[in-house]
């Protein structure tokens, strides 16, 4: 059953109680559920539960993910929304697991492994490139698509990005300039597009993982709130960076 009542005021009494444990908990939470949002999908009461039992401290997040997956497991899911459901659970778990994990490593194999490691059990092509080439309408662009990667081109122009980055230097840039250099990169991943489904929330968790590399406390509120306005700034920026080359 899809959640019908307020789960950001639920899990925002975490973050006001002030306990450090519960709120980083708390917040993880906020920003997995509502990067759910990004394709219209809603988690379960179910879900809300046991996120709540985790930030308390009664169970851990390897028993919370192992729970949500026997749940659906013990169900048979036949409809569409059922399926949307189960996906929502699925996922929003593997964040909080991922988010939980301090170790990172700045390379696309980084990207595959948390695209495998978010949609393992939901997509069969969990972690693997595309096969073929997609556009998708966008209503932010008047029902326009965005240029996404050809998909026999993913590889060489994901190496290619993340060789770019990793030859950039940070010397002197102040916080504000870092960030812009940041999300430029972060949304020219997200154009490449190189899944076939997911693109948006493993692109959210890598740009988590990889601005605390940097130091940056990440706050997850836009995630929670806004998440599908954050989709939108994605397409945007790939947009306005097709225009500049182009130009």
């Amino acid at each position: 059953m899809a959640q019908e009542h307020d789960w950001l005021y639920d899990l925002d009494e975490y973050i006001l109680q002030g306990e450090p444990h519960r709120s980083e908990k708390s917040a993880a939470w906020q920003a997995a559920i509502g990067l759910q949002d990004v394709d219209g999908l809603r988690t379960s009461d179910y879900l809300l539960e046991t996120a709540k039992e985790h930030i308390e401290g009664k169970i851990d997040i390897a028993t919370a993910q192992k729970r949500i997956y026997s749940y659906y497991e013990q169900r048979d899911v036949r409809m569409t929304a059922e399926q949307d459901i189960m996906e929502a659970d699925i996922v929003a778990v593997n964040i909080v697991k991922l988010l939980a994990e301090k170790t990172f490593r700045f390379s696309p194999a980084e990207l595959q492994s948390i695209h495998r490691r978010l949609f393992i059990g939901v997509f069969k092509s969990a972690g693997q490139f595309r096969t073929y080439n997609i556009s998708k309408k966008e209503w932010v662009l008047n029902g326009k698509s965005v240029f996404y990667a050809a998909f026999d081109s993913i590889r060489d122009t994901l190496d290619y990005d993340f060789g770019q980055e990793k030859a950039f230097s940070y010397a002197g840039l102040d916080a504000a300039q870092a960030i812009k250099h940041i999300a430029k990169f972060i949304s020219g991943i997200w154009q490449i597009h190189p899944f076939c489904e997911g693109n948006t929330r493993t692109t959210a968790v890598f740009m988590i993982k990889y601005l605390q590399t940097f130091g940056f406390n990440v706050s997850n509120q836009v995630f929670a709130e806004n998440s599908w306005y954050f989709r939108n700034a994605l397409v945007r920026g790939a947009r306005e960076a097709y225009r500049t080359e182009t130009c």
